[in-house]
């Protein structure tokens, strides 16, 4: 059996690692913070363990919040916006993302952001064209969008931590949620996600939601069928409906992953060995983190 391409959700991990491992549990010599980079580093050493993958990629959000999605949906991600714009990241996590960085590229391991794109649109882009088999690890539930059977694409969801992963595919989607993963986004529109400022259909729930995308296709089935007075809504229903029609005509392409973005050739190869070992010890010394950095080092050697 072929060894899959492994696509990380970074900024997914790293704010994990980052409320995951007490701040005071991992500092560096001169006192700065490192429990991110710990975490992460640990959480990448028990993936490739695990998953045995041949393909790895770290998905970065060159743009937490892309202006053509704001264009379309002012609300999106609106509440985690700072006074000057930017996103609202503690400190001392924002001190650790360069470091992080500093890491995979003395291990060799590729990381790519877009501009203007998110990470998701990062790993739905090499989702499509990279050959399979694929998985995707995340805590990001928008992501379940891109479980493909026919491409053996799986997401391996890390809600509950990497030691928990839940490996989804579609028929693990439908046990969850109701729908195939075609239907995913589109439910997630109507249901809405708070974290994300996608304030969802008024009166329409998870299982609601479900039934509709279920019963009418897609959103676009289910906006049709509010003209069809055979259609079969439910009078509240279809007055809750037609009173997001405009939300769901935006939310649809906010929520879909880009899955086209120019991102170039990349090494996908797994590496087996550091890039630069010798700044890899400087790192590991400067930061404090040989034990991380040896438990990395291991597991791309046995992969």
């Amino acid at each position: 059996m072929a060894r899959p391409l492994l696509l990380v959700d970074s900024a997914s991990l790293y704010f994990r690692a980052f409320f995951g491992v007490p701040e005071k549990a991992a500092l560096a010599p001169d006192g700065t913070p490192v429990n991110a980079v710990r975490g992460f580093l640990d959480m990448l050493s028990t993936l490739v363990r695990g998953r045995r993958p041949d393909r790895l990629v770290c998905a970065l959000d060159e743009s937490w919040r892309p202006a053509w999605r704001v264009a379309l949906l002012p609300s999106y991600k609106a509440h985690r916006l700072t006074p000057a714009g930017g996103e609202e990241v503690p400190d001392a996590l924002s001190v650790q993302v360069p470091i992080i960085l500093e890491f995979l590229a003395a291990l060799g391991i590729t990381a790519v952001g877009a501009p203007d794109y998110e990470a998701d649109d990062v790993i739905g882009t090499l989702a499509t064209r990279e050959p399979g088999p694929v998985e995707v690890a995340t805590g990001d539930r928008d992501l379940f969008q891109l479980i493909d059977d026919d491409r053996a694409v799986t997401v391996l969801y890390c809600g509950r931590g990497v030691a928990k992963l839940e490996v989804l595919d579609d028929a693990a989607l439908r046990a969850k949620y109701g729908v195939p993963a075609a239907g995913y986004a589109d439910l997630a529109a109507l249901r809405g996600d708070p974290s994300d400022g996608l304030p969802g259909v008024a009166g329409v729930g998870e299982k609601t939601a479900a039934r509709l995308v279920e019963r009418y296709g897609n959103l676009d089935g289910i906006l049709a069928a509010l003209d069809d007075p055979a259609s079969g809504f439910a009078p509240g229903l279809r007055t809750k409906i037609a009173a997001g029609r405009e939300y769901l005509t935006a939310a649809r392409d906010v929520v879909a992953v880009a899955r086209t973005i120019p991102l170039g050739d990349l090494d996908t190869k797994l590496p087996t060995s550091p890039a630069d070992p010798d700044a890899l010890l400087a790192l590991a010394e400067r930061w404090g983190l040989a034990g991380a950095t040896k438990r990395i080092v291991d597991a791309l050697a046995a992969a």
